[in-house]
């Protein structure tokens, strides 16, 4: 198994508008019960769909105009409050592949990237017109370029910015962990051989 570089992430968009969006919207806690993590898409943004349908409104991960999207666009502060995984694993289970917005919590980020997924920041004005685009033309394909920090969206070019260890560590494959390990699997196996608290030799 080799490791995983993340050079370019290309498909429609979702625009989901707000600030501060937590994890709790995200992933509402009652749906945490296991311990894996799997059908977690199945229940992504599920009271404020639902809070939605009840006004009459479709929300966004709901439409089925956004179905099959690629890169989950949002505004400033997602991914605050409890610092659960679940998060990101429920976005990534979606469909999405990345994430871009105004900021992001540090530890949403840091979840994000140890699933492969960036989280690209872009400033308040390119955000706006990237969600407008978005909502006028579900369909349009927007093309994020790690190696430039560029997203592409029709003939709009807009720049964007990540911590360039993070940029990095998507570019060399540094982020996938346990890529790295599965590489070089006989130098592992070997290293765990001779430690006596592995083999039970003490």
């Amino acid at each position: 198994m080799a490791v995983e570089r993340v050079r370019e992430i290309r498909g429609t968009a979702l625009p989901l508008r707000g600030d501060d969006i937590d994890t709790d919207r995200i992933i509402p806690a009652r749906f945490l019960k296991s311990i894996t993590f799997d059908g977690l898409e199945q229940h992504l943004f599920e009271d404020d769909r639902r809070e939605a349908e009840a006004a009459g409104i479709v929300h966004a991960v709901s439409n089925p105009a956004y179905r099959g999207a690629r890169v989950l666009l949002v505004n400033s502060n997602f991914g605050c409050g409890s610092s659960r995984e679940h998060a990101p694993q429920a976005i990534y289970r979606h469909g999405i592949r990345a994430v871009l917005g105004q900021s992001f919590s540090e530890i949403f980020l840091g979840n994000s990237i140890a699933l492969g997924m960036p989280c690209p920041t872009a400033s308040p004005e390119a955000i706006r017109a990237l969600m407008d685009l978005a909502e006028g033309n579900p369909s349009l394909e927007l093309t994020i370029d790690v190696p430039q920090m560029q997203v592409k969206a029709g003939d709009r070019t807009f720049e964007l910015s990540m911590p360039a260890a993070v940029r990095e560590a998507f570019l060399d494959g540094s982020w996938d962990a346990t890529g790295l390990l599965l590489e070089d699997y006989d130098r592992v196996r070997a290293t765990a051989d001779s430690l006596p608290y592995v083999t039970s030799r003490w």
